[in-house]
Parts: structure tokens; C-alpha cells; sequence
């Protein structure tokens, strides 16, 4: 299974610093998980590549979304402090 997923920000340090809250997760997979995030311009692009069950599958997309959610408050957090 693959999936790409694509997070589109309103400039590049929003990009950039979402994608360091995600990023150890391209460090920190099982056997027969791929996690591997870029940032391009204003864009996140994380690649999943999962040779496991698909709970494992689905549960990595969801810690990837939930990572995000939770990079994208603290930056409004910080924006409005």
C-alpha cells in the first residue's frame, strides 16, 4: 500500500516547521513501514509505503494527520501570542 499525502501551507517556514514536527517519524518505523517527508516550497509531502496490515497502514496516516494538526495549532498559538 502507498500513499501520498500533500499539506499545503501559506508560505515556507509554515512548510518547514511542520515538517520538522513530523519528521521523526522517517526515523522511527517497523519492519515493512516507509515514512519519508519533504518540503517543497510552501508544500509538505510525505510518502507512506507500508508492506504490513492495513491497520498499520491506516493508524500511520492517522499519527502523521494528528502530528500535523498538532505542529499547525502551536504555530497559530505562537503566532497569536
Amino acid at each position: 500500500m502507498e500513499a501520498t499525502i500533500t499539506l499545503e501551507y501559506a508560505d515556507e517556514k509554515h512548510a518547514e516547521a511542520v515538517a520538522n514536527a513530523v519528521s521523526p517519524d522517517n526515523f522511527k518505523t517497523p519492519p515493512k513501514l516507509s515514512v519519508k517527508t519533504a518540503v517543497e516550497k510552501t508544500k509538505v509531502v510525505t510518502v507512506i509505503l507500508c508492506e504490513s496490515k492495513l491497520a498499520t497502514f491506516t493508524a500511520t496516516i492517522d499519527d502523521l494527520l494528528f502530528s500535523a494538526t498538532t505542529a499547525e495549532r502551536a504555530l497559530k498559538a505562537v503566532k497569536t501570542v
